[in-house]
C-alpha cells in the first residue's frame, strides 16, 4: 500500500495484516553529485513501487525520506520516523537505499537496512530496465521473507 488517501483507507480497514513498512532513503545533492542523486531517486522510486505492488496488503510504502548528503541530524530524524512507525504497531521496518553512507550507520538504526547499488536506468532500454528492476525486487523480497520467518522463531 502506498502513502495515498485511497491506499491508506485500505490500510485502515486491514491494518492487522500490514506489519511491515518500507522507507526509501534518498539523498539530495547539488553540484557535482546532482545527477547521481537524481538517478538514485529515480531508481529507488521505481524499485519501491514495484516492491509495494508485489507485496500489497503486507507492506506500507512510506514517503521517501530525503536528506542532504552532509546533513548532521539525518540519523536522528530517521530514528524519529522509525519510532513513530513502531508506536503504530508495525513489527518490521525496512530502509531501502543506494547511498552507501548508510551502511556505516547500520548498527545505529536498529532496523533492517537494505542497500542496493543504483542502476542508471537512463542508459537502458525499457525492457532491460524492467528486467533489472524485477531481478532486484525478487532479491529484496527474499530479504523480507527471511526476516519475517526469523522473527516468528
Amino acid at each position: 500500500m502506498k502513502w495515498t488517501a485511497k491506499d491508506l483507507d485500505m490500510y485502515i480497514q486491514s491494518k492487522e495484516y500490514v506489519d511491515t513498512v518500507l522507507i526509501p532513503l534518498v539523498p539530495i545533492s547539488f553540484g557535482g553529485q546532482m545527477k547521481q542523486t537524481g538517478s538514485m531517486n529515480e531508481f529507488l522510486t521505481i524499485l519501491s513501487l514495484e516492491i509495494e505492488k508485489q507485496m500489497k496488503g503486507r507492506i506500507l510504502l512510506m514517503p521517501t525520506f530525503h536528506y542532504l548528503h552532509d546533513e548532521m541530524d539525518k540519523i536522528e530524524r530517521l530514528k524519529g520516523w522509525a519510532n513513530e512507525v513502531k508506536e503504530n504497531d508495525f513489527k518490521h521496518i525496512f530502509f531501502l537505499t543506494s547511498d552507501f553512507e548508510w551502511k556505516k550507520e547500520e548498527q545505529e538504526l536498529e532496523n533492517h537496512l537494505v542497500w542496493i547499488p543504483a542502476i542508471p536506468l537512463d542508459s537502458l532500454e525499457n525492457d532491460q530496465a524492467r528486467e533489472m528492476i524485477n531481478q532486484q525486487v525478487l532479491q529484496i523480497l527474499d530479504i523480507f521473507t527471511y526476516n519475517w520467518k526469523n522473527e516468528k522463531k
